[in-house]
Order: C-alpha cells, then structure tokens, then sequence
C-alpha cells in the first residue's frame, strides 16, 4: 500500500462529522486506540481492523490520566509526524489526535474505576493507571462508537478491564483482543524497548524465555504453582531483572490460582535498567 496525506481530526465534532457520514453508507467502523510510538504490534492492530472493517480510525493520544507522578508521561516518545506517515501507509482512513485540553476540558472531573480486575498486577505497582486507561478508553468509545475496538494482549490486564469496562456499562462496541507481535527472539515489541541500553536489549529476551520455562514447569506439575513461580523469579533475579511481580491468574477473571486446574494467564512485570517491562503468555493444563 502506497503511502498517503492521511486525514487528522483534532476535535471531537470534527471526529463525528467523519465517523458519522461513513455510518450512514453502512460502512462498519474499526478503532485503534495507540499512544503512538508505533511499532509492528500497533500495525498489527490496523490489519486486523481493515479485515473485519470497511473504515478505521487510530487514535494518537498520550494520555496523562495513565501515567504515575513518577512516570515517564514527558519522556514518552512522541513523534507525531512519523506516525502519521506510518499510519498512511498501513491504510488508517482517518487519525483521531486531540489535545490533553480537548479530552479533559477545563473543570473536568469524571473518573472511571473497574474494581476487582484492575487491582493487583499492574494496579498494585502503578496507582490509578487502570481508572486513567477506563476513563480514556470509555471517552474514546463513545466518541468514535466504532463497531469494534482492537487491543493487543502484551497489556492482558488491560484488556481484561476494557472487556469489564464495555460489558458494566454497556458501550455497544466489540472489544478484539490480538496476539502479542515479538521479536525472531521472543521479546515482546513495546514502545519502551527504545529505553534499552545494546547489552540490556541482549538480556531482555530472558523475560519471555522464563515466562515459558515457568509454564512448562506448570503444565507438569499443575499442583506446584509456588515452587514454579518461585524458580521464575530466581531466574529473572539472576539475569539481572528486578522483579516486580510473577504470577498465575485466571484468564477470565485475573483471579489468583494455586493449581493449574483451568485456562490461565502467566503475567511479569520487571525493570531492567530504567525500563520496564511487562509480558503475559496463555497457559493451559494438560
């Protein structure tokens, strides 16, 4: 596909305007949220939305509700012009980029909280995130009402909350979750990974290498969830990761498991240097 000038809309009415005479042709809508900083995973994403949709939006918004005092929402890479160019050339029918002040006018204070699934994991090490993610992706939804949203898995627990987000509140749009894109050695691809030193970039790998010795080890011995979690961590520790959480949840509902005795989720979250890194893969009992 050819690169393009491609559409942009600053505001939400000009947004509306847009969406709105492609529904009246009965056109099907596709949205993909992204912070931009767009990697292979977020075009995988746009593929996925011109396959099921005859129109896709992306979304280019970094969105500082999500971000801790002591994150790195002014550090975040921004580069509006590349991704745009990017978003051209995959076939994006129009990029949705307002400003901090379009989505949260002066005197806005609405905040949106998914009890149960957004706590623990990524809750408990990053404060308020997940109220900032459902209050974005609840205000994203409702100003594009695509007919389906698309989600990558690298952020599991995310997913989990927008499908809980969607479902309480009944936002008539379908949430698509896809695989996590990695690299030919298994890392998963983030925006982050730019943070990475060349040596820490060779060691990085080793989060997903032991996210799958860990579920061998489960799958063999279903009863040992403890022990197999625990020889993770030493092996993440020994590599040089500092650890922030390894553990075993159920995929439906992120609740903690003690045996393998259903469909679960393997999640890590580790800092190596001054990134940090998250990954998840599916793991299934024998």
């Amino acid at each position: 596909m050819t690169t393009r000038e491609i559409a942009v809309a600053r505001t939400v009415a000009a947004l509306r305007e847009a969406v709105g005479g492609w529904r009246a042709k009965g056109e099907r809508i596709g949205l993909v949220p992204t912070m931009g900083a767009l990697h292979r995973g977020h075009l995988t994403l746009v593929e996925a939305a011109r396959g099921q949709c005859e129109r896709v939006v992306a979304s280019l918004f970094v969105n500082p509700k999500q971000f801790g005092p002591r994150e790195d929402f002014a550090a975040y890479p921004r580069d509006e012009a590349t991704d745009l160019a990017t978003f051209g050339e995959v076939g994006v029918d129009l990029v949705f980029a307002p400003s901090v002040e379009e989505m949260y006018p002066p005197g806005f204070a609405s905040n949106i909280r998914i009890a149960g699934i957004s706590e623990g994991l990524e809750g408990a090490h990053r404060p308020g995130h997940f109220d900032g993610v459902a209050t974005v992706v609840a205000k994203l939804l409702l100003q594009c009402l695509p007919d389906a949203a698309f989600f990558g898995e690298k952020d599991y627990q995310q997913l989990m909350v927008v499908h809980r987000l969607v479902r309480d509140l009944d936002i008539p749009v379908r949430i698509e979750g896809m695989a996590t894109v990695r690299e030919p050695d298994g890392l998963a691809l983030s925006s982050r990974n730019v943070y990475l030193s060349p040596e820490e970039r060779r060691v990085a790998p080793q989060l997903h290498r032991v996210l799958t010795d860990t579920a061998a080890a489960l799958r063999e011995r279903p009863d040992s969830v403890e022990p197999a979690l625990a020889a993770g961590s030493a092996a993440l520790d020994g590599a040089g990761f500092f650890l922030d959480y390894l553990e075993l949840r159920d995929a439906a509902d992120l609740s903690p498991m003690s045996a393998l005795d259903r469909p679960a989720r393997l999640l890590a979250a580790a800092r190596l240097g001054r990134t940090r890194l998250i990954d998840n893969i599916a793991v299934l009992p024998r």
